[in-house]
């Protein structure tokens, strides 16, 4: 992914340059970057194109995404994955909120990673002891989720955090549709954050339903 974003106006415009493999970490971007309005394009590097080598090589750590605002340019998908939560003001209200964003933005990341492991084995035989592992892994935040009044993970306004936890539980609903059932929270939480007007549209596209990180097999 290359994003290349410059204020205008009001408006955050951003130039995506990502390959077709499946959505992982940068999908939150893209989340994040829909449910904000932020007008940006989207540019696909094909396996082909990245063999070539040219672009490989222009990379500092010979790797995408890549991510150009103004005349910083910054890799890894983390750095910019909290660069653009700050600068859209989903980074919570001060530090302490920033600060507790992070801890459940890793947290997540620990199950995307197992998540993600799953998906790219070769057959199912992971499965089953994975979906066993999900209550201990997803209840902190049915816990967090029903003792919070403002609504989200952190406070009361969406936070980088929330999109990593809306993408994990719309990805997980297609692996196993009744895996919410044990949790009332997360499922009220899903049902809110899908009805965004831009999330809504954005989960309903054919862009979002193009990259299914979930292997028909595996379903």
């Amino acid at each position: 992914m290359l994003l290349d974003t410059k204020r205008a106006a009001q408006a955050l415009k951003s130039e995506a340059k990502t390959s077709r493999s499946p959505p992982g970490r940068a999908e939150v971007i893209r989340l994040m970057l829909k449910d904000q309005g932020a007008d940006f394009d989207e540019k696909v590097v094909t396996m082909e194109m990245w063999k070539e080598g040219t672009l490989k090589a222009s990379c500092l750590f010979g790797q995408l995404p890549m991510f150009q605002d103004g005349d910083l340019t910054l890799y890894q998908t983390n750095a910019i994955r909290r660069h653009l939560a700050r600068k859209l003001g989903v980074y919570g209200k001060d530090q302490r909120e920033a600060a507790l964003i992070d801890m459940m933005d890793e947290a997540l990341q620990d199950i995307l990673n197992k998540f993600i492991k799953l998906m790219f084995e070769k057959d199912d035989t992971g499965k089953e002891g994975y979906l066993k592992g999900l209550p201990k892994d997803f209840m902190p935040f049915e816990k967090t989720l029903s003792s919070n009044e403002g609504g989200f993970l952190v406070g009361n306004k969406i936070s980088l955090a929330d999109y990593a936890l809306v993408l994990l539980l719309i990805h997980h609903e297609v692996l196993s549709p009744t895996f919410l059932d044990a949790f009332p929270s997360l499922q009220d939480y899903l049902k809110r954050m899908c009805a965004r007007p831009n999330l809504q549209a954005y989960h309903q596209s054919d862009e979002f339903k193009s990259r299914p990180i979930v292997p028909e097999k595996k379903a």
